[in-house]
């Protein structure tokens, strides 16, 4: 009883401490002033006065605020002490175990590298501002209409006027987003992708220039450009007195006024482009551009500088109250026009839903790899604390405190944090050095390069500190709080008499469940490759070379484009090796393309009628040569420039708009443009691999090249009989016959464009199989390392049950009964999570459902099979105990 009162009174005099401790240094300022108060009752019984008693006592004290500041600094230099001297300890006691250091290392560095490679990602695209100055004051402005999606662009008079009247911007500037051209300089010409500017834009978007300056006011149709860092290095081997000199541009000449910094592409994170101009020139650069005064022309997107003091909310308002008074002076072109904004360098809006969705799958599936390699981690670390608690607890017993021994192992945790954190941040340079290197199927210069910056050094940074202190907390607090006797006789300080589940079996059950969820969605990637790989394209790709050209940037109008691509095709086609030779604007499966509404001539022009169609110019052959097959009418030929315009379309678009009808002869309008169909083909994959069966129209190259020119150039496509790659040289030695200056670009073959277009599956599938895989080694390893803990703790139960005249195979089944147990039941747990998070992934599914039935019935069983696998060498050597050895064992 008395006992009991003592533990009772002890454990409330340490709560009242606890509650009522105050910091050392106001500990230390009343001792100090303890010991003034006596000095100066010292002083008042010498006769001195109190103020001079209190003079005296602060000077033979030396001063309180003195000796309060040497106190500071003794602490401060003992803590760092006592820190340094617990870091050079932990190093030596985790250098004692290196295979269990390593395992730990290795695995924190594996989740650390898969969730820094998708924070590096989500940083590039999502959290990284543009690469301008103070940009959160720089908006994007868009212009939206009622009943239309977000976001459109402005027209020239609607820019001028919101940039003529706003007041909340200190400055609006304008761009036309893709300019191509031709450049000059060291080596062949190269095709090149710039923006038209206003003068101010520079000054809008206050960049600082490496060389020279941006544009001035007057230079609105002034022959300058300003060049991107790259373009200057590449083209201009970095030349420091590039400012000042003509460079041949498309043909014309302009003067170079500056260099951008190394870090801006424009104000769109995603294009890549290498120069600009002032706006006043892009129809020098871009024909077709001449009306842009028209109200009906939306040509430019818009930036805009808030005014110092300016809310977003003020913004909104006047552009609000802009937008009013504009719909009343231009009824026909303003009215239920909006302008909207959103931060500059954000990702477009028509694909920031998709990304960011597929963002948050991947962030998930990291998140399971890091948790299932921290229950590993957590597992070892409680196996260490128990081979240590007898060295622990002889530390208790010399009067080491139990605050000190939990930081110590917290401390040692964080080490192995640490050390996996420079792991994962080594393999995440690595993993995002080679998604750079992905190229994304798209015609226009897309800049996808992922870098390490700052913000992931942190983010890593503090996941590794975060996963060794919660990995840490665990064991520190076990072994902390074990019973001194027990712990010095060597008994487990996890194990309480009557307790079944162990934590380590708890770890466990979290680890397979986790990793079902992750093998649910790697086998729903891994199938949706698969399927995407069997997807029918409605074309062949072997054998087939594609290149491009733009003799429009050179100045050609449109009769000469027209002769120069069949001069170069005849003369393509007459190589030897060369099968055939065809042209068109863009090879199929491009994303961007062109697309029209059309309708039947003679229906009712309204929305039921009418079917969204990618548009194509081909010329004679084309079909034959991509082996696209045509069930009714004839191919092309024949066609004049001023002749009734043709076309052969798809069976997508005769199931749209003649489903009951014989579509030959029949005629179609779209885009201002009637047009006879004369054809029909299979379908065909138009942008994508996952789209829908998309309308298709291909027209007449030489009927259409005058009134709707192709902004991509265009391809010239060759069948080849041996390697098409053998014959590019030759190739480009024709087209250069021609025309010296003729930049050729996207050259590949069509197998190479195929392959790319599975760009979406096959990253999901890397990434997913990649971290699916990581996860199932870790938990193989982890459930290893538990049942090879359980056979050594259960050595001697082994050897009795073995002396008692139990048979191998028993002792194994008995092991194997427990892993099979365990594993059940974290599938039972992990089965219903996985079936609710695969509707996350059905956006990114090629021909298979989210709850694909074959990869949840597979996945159950194979994890199961790779559990046992772990568990029988820890089975086998169960059954191998030695009883006389075992019944030795302490």
């Amino acid at each position: 009883m008395n006992s009991l009162r003592a533990k009772i009174r002890a454990s409330w005099m340490r709560l009242i401490g606890f509650l009522h401790r105050r910091p050392a240094e106001e500990d230390f300022s009343a001792e100090l002033e303890a010991h003034i108060a006596m000095h100066t009752d010292d002083g008042l019984r010498a006769g001195l006065s109190p103020a001079e008693a209190r003079r005296q006592a602060l000077i033979r004290l030396g001063g309180a605020e003195q000796v309060l500041q040497l106190h500071r600094e003794q602490r401060l230099s003992l803590w760092i002490e006592s820190i340094a001297r617990d870091v050079r300890y932990g190093f030596r006691t985790l250098a004692k175990h290196p295979s269990v250091t390593a395992i730990a290392i290795l695995s924190i560095g594996l989740g650390i590298g898969a969730n820094a490679t998708i924070f590096s990602m989500v940083n590039r695209f999502v959290l990284r501002p543009a690469p301008m100055g103070d940009p959160t004051t720089l908006l994007a402005l868009h212009t939206t209409r009622q009943g239309d999606r977000c976001c459109n662009s402005f027209s020239l008079p609607l820019f001028q006027d919101l940039r003529d009247q706003a007041k909340s911007f200190s400055g609006i500037a304008a761009y036309y987003e893709l300019v191509p051209a031709s450049i000059g300089g060291s080596g062949e010409p190269e095709r090149v992708w710039g923006q038209a500017v206003t003068t101010n834009f520079f000054d809008v978007t206050q960049l600082h220039m490496v060389l020279g300056r941006g544009f001035a006011t007057g230079e609105e149709k002034a022959p300058a450009i300003v060049l991107s860092s790259g373009l200057w290095r590449r083209r201009f081997n970095s030349d420091p007195n590039i400012t000042g000199r003509s460079v041949q541009l498309s043909g014309k000449t302009f003067t170079v006024v500056g260099v951008a910094p190394p870090a801006f592409h424009g104000a769109d994170q995603i294009l890549y482009t290498e120069f600009w101009v002032p706006l006043g020139e892009v129809a020098q650069l871009v024909p077709g551009l001449s009306d842009q005064g028209s109200r009906d022309f939306h040509i430019v997107d818009v930036l805009g500088r808030l005014r110092a003091g300016a809310s977003r909310d003020q913004a909104s308002a006047e552009l609000k109250a802009i937008t009013q008074r504009l719909a009343k002076e231009y009824p026909k072109t303003d009215k239920g026009t909006s302008i909207v904004f959103e931060q500059a360098g954000s990702l477009p809006s028509n694909i920031r839903g998709p990304v960011l969705l597929f963002f948050t799958a991947l962030t998930v599936v990291v998140l399971l790899v890091l948790a299932i390699a921290g229950a590993n981690v957590a597992n070892l670390l409680f196996a260490q604390a128990t081979v240590r608690q007898r060295d622990m607890a002889v530390r208790l017993a010399l009067g080491a405190t139990r605050s000190r021994l939990r930081r110590q192992l917290i401390l040692e945790s964080v080490l192995l944090g640490l050390g996996g954190g420079v792991l994962g941040v080594a393999l995440s340079l690595l993993s995002t050095r080679a998604l750079s290197a992905l190229h994304l199927p798209a015609p226009v210069p897309i800049d996808v390069r992922i870098g390490e910056d700052w913000r992931v050094l942190l983010f890593a940074f503090g996941l590794s500190v975060l996963s060794g202190v919660l990995l840490g907390l665990g064991p520190a607090f076990a072994m902390s709080h074990s019973r001194l006797p027990d712990a010095l006789k060597g008994e487990d300080a996890f194990i309480r008499p009557g307790r079944r589940v162990s934590l380590r079996s708890v770890l466990v059950v979290a680890q397979i469940a986790m990793s079902v969820i992750l093998l649910c969605l790697t086998g729903l990637f891994l199938r949706s490759l698969k399927s995407a790989s069997s997807i029918d394209i409605g074309f062949r790709s072997q054998g087939l070379l594609m290149l491009s050209v733009d003799p429009r940037v050179h100045g050609y109008n449109a009769d000469q484009t027209a002769q120069f691509l069949e001069l170069a095709r005849q003369r393509i086609a007459a190589l030897p090796g060369v099968d055939a030779a065809v042209g068109t604007d863009v090879a199929l499966l491009s994303y961007g393309h062109r697309s029209d509404a059309f309708s039947a001539v003679g229906e009712p022009n309204n929305q039921t009628n009418q079917t969204n169609t990618d548009l194509y110019m081909v010329t004679p052959g084309y079909f034959a040569l991509m082996g696209i097959p045509r069930i009714m009418g004839r191919d092309f030929g024949g066609e004049s420039a001023s002749g009734p315009r043709n076309a052969v379309v798809n069976r997508a678009f005769v199931d749209r708009l003649f489903p009951h009808k014989n579509p030959i002869g029949q005629l179609v309008s779209g885009g201002g443009v009637t047009y006879q169909i004369i054809g029909i083909t299979g379908n065909v994959k138009s942008r994508s691999l996952g789209e829908d069966l998309r309308p298709v129209l291909f027209r007449s190259l030489q009927q259409s090249i005058a009134g709707d020119p192709s902004l991509m150039g265009y391809t010239l496509l060759l069948h080849i009989s041996r390697n098409p790659a053998a014959l590019q040289a030759a190739v480009r030695r024709q087209i250069h016959e021609l025309d010296p200056t003729m930049a050729i670009y996207n050259e590949e073959t069509m197998e190479d464009h195929v392959r790319t277009a599975y760009f979406l599956p096959r990253l999901a599938a890397t990434l997913f199989g990649v971290f699916g895989g990581i996860g199932i080694i870790l938990a193989a390893v982890g459930l290893y390392g538990v049942m090879s803990y359980t056979v050594s703790r259960r050595t001697r139960e082994i050897g009795i049950r073995i002396a008692m005249g139990a048979r191998p195979g028993t002792v194994e089944r008995l092991i194997l009964r427990q892993t099979l147990v365990l594993t059940v039941l974290a599938v039972a747990l992990g089965w219903p999570a996985a079936w609710l998070l695969a509707k996350m992934a059905s956006s990114f599914l090629y021909g298979i459902e989210p709850h694909d039935p074959v990869t949840f019935a597979v996945v159950p069983p194979f994890l199961i099979a790779i559990a046992l696998a772990a568990c029988w060498l820890p089975a086998r050597r169960a059954a191998s105990i030695d009883p006389m050895q075992a019944l030795r064992t302490e």
